[in-house]
């Protein structure tokens, strides 16, 4: 199992702020994502945005990073700020 966040508009556009997700093995990011949409195919627009970041272990990482069993992933839209 990974834990699973969302964050800000992310949260808000899929309903919910986290989830436990079984992960038997370690795999990509972007396999976690396309695992995600396949269940929830109403979150495809919301996670494949081409501005949502990914953050592993409180750690930003692109797509290719591997998440293992245990692991912490979370989605979130970028920051902005003045």
């Amino acid at each position: 199992m990974i834990k699973v966040l969302f964050f800000a508009k992310l949260r808000e556009a899929l309903g919910q702020s986290e989830l436990q997700w079984p992960l038997a093995a370690e795999a990509s990011v972007e396999d976690v994502r396309a695992a995600l949409v396949a269940e929830y195919p109403q979150w495809q627009e919301a996670l494949c945005a081409s501005n949502v970041l990914t953050a592993l272990n409180q750690e930003v990482v692109n797509a290719k990073a591997r998440v293992k069993p245990g692991d912490e992933l979370a989605f979130y839209p970028p920051v902005t700020g003045g």
